[in-house]
């Protein structure tokens, strides 16, 4: 009978841990870095200091991606979808709703990391009908105004999150949903400082 006893328990535990790690959630990023950087990035080119806006295309899709952090109270005043780039013009790319890629190229349809400083705002045929230019500061993305490549809203893009499923692709802007962009339009006319914009 003893010789039953360690295969049966060691069923049960494999079971179990097995259990266990399927409902285990990622541990969430820590952006305590880029925040360190962005205001002090703010600060030496005079750009607004109470808030920005950072966008991680290397998360998923479906989940929250753009997040509009308060510098003074040291947390994110909002979290929400945002597209990435479909980069399927110059090349194939069979994987574009899972991974972003990046290029700075014309005609691209990709997505471009780096910072941004956000300019006029303008008129859109999508979403709220109000876009704002991007002004690429990097060499990853100072190609952002020949692009048109600029922060809009897009009736296809989900006010919450939707993971599982991916958000629609862009053609390299970041694009996000009506009620958003209405809360993003309001921050901004109200700014009296440029808004800093950082994609990683």
């Amino acid at each position: 009978m003893r010789r039953f006893l360690f295969p049966l328990c060691f069923i049960f535990c494999f079971g179990c841990h097995q259990g266990q790690s399927s409902t285990a959630q990622p541990l969430a990023k820590d952006y305590t870095l880029q925040h360190t950087q962005a205001l002090a990035y703010c600060k030496a080119h005079k750009m607004n200091e109470d808030f920005y806006f950072l966008i991680d295309l290397s998360l998923h899709s479906g989940k929250n991606r753009f997040f509009v952090y308060d510098f003074k109270q040291e947390k994110n005043l909002y979290e929400k979808l945002v597209t990435h780039g479909s980069c399927d013009v110059k090349e194939p790319n069979p994987n574009k709703f899972e991974v972003a890629k990046y290029s700075n190229q014309a005609n691209s349809h990709c997505s471009a990391k780096g910072k941004y400083k956000i300019g006029k705002r303008d008129y859109s045929s999508w979403g709220i009908k109000v876009k704002y230019w991007l002004q690429g500061l990097e060499t990853s993305n100072n190609n952002a105004q020949k692009r048109v490549i600029v922060l809009h809203s897009w009736e296809a893009v989900a006010d919450r999150e939707i993971y599982p499923r991916y958000s629609p692709l862009s053609w390299g802007c970041p694009a996000v949903s009506n009620a958003f962009m209405q809360l993003l339009d309001t921050m901004l006319q109200e700014s009296k400082k440029p808004v800093l914009l950082w994609i990683l």
